[in-house]
């Protein structure tokens, strides 16, 4: 009933923000994209700026720094060409993270058919995905290695989101292909689908998207539907917090029973906390405090979980349309972007309602 009544109550929020322009004046804009759509967002412990665009015209580029307000290609054109070996160059990045020893990591992730988190329509033919995890040294500006997921069931896996546990060696990553969370082993190259088809990292049917006044369906009336997506990384490496698109309830784990490679699928569901109703939330990134910042796209905002369990509203503009990826910088300011996911033409029967240009943006919350 709670889960129900805070749905409705931020569908309501939806429809006013809507029907009247809301400013924070706190609201900075970091760079502006055109029509280029930015994705992943990550800040070094010295402010660099790190955003990432997937593989959509106009493509310019798949991973950039900005410098100034202006994206420069990241390490380098090379890695950024539109063609090119899939050792060598980004094929689709998705989600970027630079971590606590100042190590740049790019989820380089192009879903399989079944993979998908944007909606199927059933027409496309079933096709393996392509996946690799690249380590880039932020003080050489170099690629350090690369991860290939050669274990990983790449006919339907969606991996989605990256964080890295500097103290285990081991990377974490969103799949909501499978439903699950793929533990990669930075050592080994190995890796374990944990938590998989499970009631925590399955979005709940009942949950359809609204914007704007209209259910977010494709051509055929399907809604968009995503299982586990956002997940953050406490700095200290011990909670690993996660939830899926389609669900309120935000979920972490300690890092620990991550690690722990004796435990069953059962008493590993068991170590899961449920954290209660949170929002609608497609990024999660936490602070040095313990803050978890979520990005809230019902009510054009972004919402902090506190360590005393509070969920507070840190900014709300109307510009905040589909907040995805968040990073925190040592300056105190949260930056994020927004990817407009709702106003594409396939949830628009066809017409772009993109507000252009896209944007990356910033708000002081420490």
């Amino acid at each position: 009933m709670l889960k129900n009544l805070i749905f409705i109550y931020l569908t309501i929020m939806n429809l006013n923000l809507f029907a009247q322009e809301i400013k924070d004046p706190r609201l900075e804009v970091v760079a502006s994209f055109g029509k280029s759509q930015p994705i992943g967002v990550s800040v070094s412990s010295d402010n660099r700026v790190f955003v990432s665009f997937p593989r959509k015209e106009p493509y310019t580029m798949g991973l950039s720094e900005i410098i100034s307000g202006t994206r420069k290609a990241y390490p380098d054109g090379n890695w950024n060409a539109k063609e090119g070996a899939s050792d060598n160059h980004f094929v689709n990045v998705q989600d970027i993270y630079v971590d606590t020893d100042d190590q740049l990591w790019v989820l380089d992730s192009k879903p399989s058919t079944a993979g998908s988190v944007f909606g199927k329509d059933g027409s496309a033919e079933r096709q393996e995905g392509q996946f690799k995890l690249v380590q880039i040294d932020l003080t050489s500006n170099k690629v350090v290695r690369q991860y290939a997921f050669d274990d990983l069931d790449k006919t339907r896996s969606g991996l989605n989101d990256v964080r890295v546990d500097t103290d285990k060696k081991l990377a974490y990553l969103s799949d909501p292909g499978q439903a699950g969370i793929v533990v990669l082993d930075l050592k080994t190259g190995t890796t374990r689908l944990l938590l998989a088809e499970s009631p925590v990292t399955k979005a709940d049917p009942n949950v359809v998207l609204s914007y704007e006044g209209r259910d977010m369906r494709d051509s055929k009336g399907n809604p968009f539907r995503s299982n586990v997506n956002g997940i953050a990384l406490t700095k200290d490496n011990t909670y690993f917090y996660f939830k899926p698109i389609n669900a309120t309830q935000l979920y972490r784990i300690e890092t620990i029973y991550l690690a722990d490679v004796s435990l069953t699928a059962d008493e590993l569901k068991a170590k899961v906390e449920d954290l209660g109703e949170t929002v609608i939330t497609h990024g999660l990134v936490a602070d040095v405090k313990g803050n978890i910042y979520l990005t809230s796209s019902l009510d054009y905002s972004i919402k902090r979980y506190t360590p005393e369990g509070k969920v507070e509203t840190v900014v709300q503009d109307s510009r905040l349309i589909w907040p995805d990826s968040l990073g925190v910088g040592s300056d105190g300011y949260l930056y994020f972007s927004c990817a407009q996911m709702n106003r594409l033409p396939q949830w628009n029967d066809g017409e772009d309602k993109v507000s252009y240009p896209y944007e990356v943006y910033r708000v002081k919350v420490l």
